[in-house]
């Protein structure tokens, strides 16, 4: 990949933007332009690039002529749209046109025709870890307690279930408990999801992420950060397993430094 002058960064929420833009001026990125969204984007962005703007959910005229404004040869999206705000936005005129044109409307479809969009605007979407890569999950024990057989069969297990699930394009993780499939992510998202399985498995739960079959690593990349740490320990999972290579890190060391406080093994599968 050619090292763009300047980078246009599409920043949903949490704290994979900030990420993002840091790891672009590591990787000698001169400017960074953020297109950023009211009611996801956290403010503290503007910190961590050289310019900001600011736009609602829907606007997609803005964006791309945004990023058309901003100079950058190559985009990037970092931070997901919360579900509720991606279905629930207030479409411009751009939009409503790009709408029109899908037989189905959903994450994948919505953000597959964005990025159509930006490549035609000449700013065309890099993989979602790019300048990340130092962030991406291992194979084997990550951190915390190194797992006994029966969590690793359980993995194993969740593994298969959990991507049949992805294939059929319902959710990409599932928790189990002694080869008995616990919760199953839909619409209410990974948390959701490991709250719902570790009340069920008290104190035993695994948890297992992974990728869809032809994932677009451009725009929907997994990720284990902070928050599902915490939601796991609140829930009693005894461990966490996500793709190596496949799978990023959100803070990566605050994250590590959680699965070892409370005794959650995080475990790389092979991709």
């Amino acid at each position: 990949m050619q090292k763009p002058e300047t980078l246009f960064l599409i920043a949903g929420n949490g704290s994979y933007p900030r990420l993002a833009a840091k790891g672009a001026r590591e990787a000698g990125v001169s400017k960074v332009v953020a297109a950023a969204f009211e009611g996801e984007t956290d403010p503290g962005l503007a910190g961590f690039v050289d310019e900001i703007v600011w736009m609602r959910v829907g606007q997609l005229g803005r964006l791309i002529t945004a990023a058309k404004k901003s100079g950058a040869t190559a985009s990037m999206m970092a931070g997901q749209i919360a579900p509720g705000n991606l279905f629930d936005l207030r479409p411009d005129f751009h939009a409503l046109l790009l709408l029109a044109k899908l037989k189905e409307r959903n994450a994948e479809t919505l953000f597959g025709a964005i990025a159509n969009e930006l490549e035609k605007a000449g700013v065309p979407l890099l993989i979602a870890t790019t300048f990340l890569e130092n962030q991406l999950s291992a194979e084997g024990l990550i951190a915390g307690p190194k797992p006994k057989d029966r969590l690793l069969e359980d993995i194993a297990y969740g593994l298969g279930i959990a991507k049949e699930v992805s294939r059929l394009d319902i959710g990409q993780t599932v928790v189990v408990k002694k080869g008995t499939v616990l919760a199953v992510e839909g619409f209410d998202g990974t948390d959701s999801t490991i709250r719902r399985g570790g009340e069920l498995g008290k104190g035993e739960a695994v948890v297992v992420k992974v990728s869809k079959p032809r994932q677009d690593m451009r725009f929907d990349v997994p990720v284990v950060g902070p928050r599902t740490l915490e939601t796991a320990a609140a829930a009693g999972v005894a461990a966490i397993a996500m793709e190596a290579g496949r799978t990023l890190f959100l803070d990566k060391e605050e994250v590590f430094s959680l699965a070892t406080q409370h005794q959650i093994t995080l475990w790389g599968i092979p991709s």
